[in-house]
């Protein structure tokens, strides 16, 4: 089962592989899985397992052919919170999205709870995985791509519409917006710290409110008035190339699945429009090494835009909105890595980099003159784009 990924070493949080927080799926572990799949027959191996950190996942070679197994511990996904995710799915499976729906065993079961874990099993999406081994903020390789990936996530929009599941529970590692949704976002930033007490001992004895809302009011001021125009959508939070395969090459290239709704959450098109632009258009993990420059790939930038806008056309609300949502959409995500450093894996230098360079870097870096260029930049990119009617 074991092959040149199975290392015990992960992705980390910059650009050097780091050691394991959680184990690589064992081949008895899958064989628990698959035992409740009858129709997959005898497991034969392990050919893959996932570099990504937060979670374990592994392709599982069996008699019915391959298949994706993911294993998180009950700490981060429990059952419900998997199920949260697996209701998407199935909605937007239904509704044409490129997703896959999770399978059910022979008692219906999409999620499992097998002692201090908790497993999925999905088939194999049909694609391409050029991305499998890039690290987070990767620019896509190709400006076609960046087009593509725009068109795939307006279509995953389009295909949301209609699911009106409440938003998530708290729970570490989920993409939501809530604090910068709220008129009192200092009142709404000290409920979502009180609900999660890993975070709160984090922040304890640290300037936090300062930290964090004073770079982030004056994008929320000019944001605020905007929102009712933004209706409430479940949206993925998640989107870079290596949540896709693909096929084709060149004009002809195509995003063939997207995977990976585990950040996932009940926020609005904008919100997911703009974690996509973060995700895959500015590299973030140069940002300090000396020399670099240009981590901002504008070309991608603007096909991701118009990508988008040709199969779900912007409103001009949706328009104003999105560079203004730019700067914000980190900061929840960002609080819920420290929950999850501080609280689960107990890693005090990946909650200060999160805290550090991640929540607070980020934020400040839209206030100097790159961060304020790139503003400028999209807003006139999307003044470019055709007006609907």
């Amino acid at each position: 089962m074991s092959n040149e990924l199975d290392t015990g070493f992960a992705h980390g949080m910059g650009v050097e592989p780091a050691l394991r927080d959680w184990q690589t799926i064992t081949l008895t572990e899958a064989e628990q899985v698959i035992d409740r799949y009858p129709q997959l027959g005898k497991l034969h191996k392990l050919s893959w397992h996932s570099p990504r950190p937060f979670s374990s996942a592994a392709i599982a070679v069996t008699d019915g052919g391959a298949v994706f197994i993911k294993r998180h511990h009950v700490s981060v996904r429990d059952v419900q919170g998997m199920l949260e995710e697996h209701h998407l799915i199935q909605h937007l499976h239904a509704h044409g999205a490129a997703v896959h729906p999770v399978w059910a065993d022979v008692n219906g079961q999409t999620a499992h709870a097998i002692g201090q874990w908790t497993y999925e099993l999905q088939p194999l999406a049909v694609g391409e995985d050029w991305y499998r081994d890039d690290v987070s903020w990767t620019p896509f390789h190709q400006v076609s791509h960046a087009f593509e990936a725009g068109r795939a996530l307006a279509s995953l929009h389009l295909a949301a519409e209609g699911y009106d599941a409440p938003a998530r529970q708290p729970r570490p590692l989920i993409s939501s917006f809530g604090i910068f949704a709220s008129i009192d976002p200092a009142a709404r930033l000290d409920r979502y710290i009180a609900q999660r007490p890993a975070l709160a001992r984090y922040l304890n004895g640290r300037s936090w409110q300062q930290d964090i809302l004073l770079p982030l009011f004056p994008f929320h001021r000019q944001l605020y008035p905007l929102l009712s125009s933004l209706p409430p959508l479940w949206t993925h939070n998640d989107l870079h190339g290596s949540n896709m395969l693909w096929s084709g090459s060149g004009s002809d290239v195509r995003v063939t699945a997207i995977l990976d709704f585990g950040l996932a959450d009940r926020t609005n098109a904008m919100y997911d429009l703009a974690t996509t632009i973060e995700r895959n258009t500015i590299e973030w993990l140069r940002m300090d090494h000396p020399g670099d420059n240009g981590i901002v790939h504008h070309q991608q930038l603007d096909a991701l835009l118009q990508g988008y806008h040709e199969v779900r056309p912007l409103s001009e609300a949706e328009r104003k909105a999105l560079p203004l949502m730019l700067p914000l959409v980190h900061a929840e995500y960002a609080l819920s890595e420290i929950d999850y450093f501080e609280g689960i894996v107990h890693s005090q230098q990946n909650a200060d980099l999160a805290y550090e360079e991640f929540l607070l870097g980020h934020a400040h870096w839209f206030h100097h003159q790159d961060g304020r260029d790139v503003l400028d930049y999209i807003h006139a990119s999307l003044q470019k784009l055709p007006i609907s009617h």
